[in-house]
């Protein structure tokens, strides 16, 4: 998968998960190691490990091993990806519900359709 690239249903489905939200809000902040990542969290370093695959897997993060340390980052063209997809259907509602309004104007003023 092109880094740029992100799958729409796995992002969502990765986001659905606080724990993997808190992943991604921590490396909005900048580059940090598996285990900063993990510090926050209740649970073993396998179990954020099979977070950090998800958001690996739908394109939000980036990975590398450096010696024996595997640091993460963001990938913020595949974030925008997803903000592109909220905001198509944003747009998409409010000329609907511009549309509605418009109706509703004429009929109060007693001019229906």
């Amino acid at each position: 998968m092109p880094p740029a690239s992100v799958d729409l249903d796995l992002a969502f489905q990765a986001l659905a998960d606080p724990t993997r939200r808190g992943m991604v809000e921590r490396l909005s902040l900048g580059v940090a190691s598996v285990s900063e990542l993990a510090e926050p969290f209740a649970m073993s370093l396998p179990a954020v490990v099979q977070h950090l695959a998800m958001l690996e897997a739908c394109g939000l993060v980036h990975s590398e091993k450096i010696g024996r340390v595997r640091t993460c980052r963001m990938n913020p063209a595949a974030l925008s990806q997803v903000e592109r997809w909220f905001n198509q259907r944003r747009a998409e509602w409010e000329q609907r519900l511009d549309r509605l309004g418009e109706h509703l104007q004429r009929f109060a003023e007693g001019d229906p359709p």
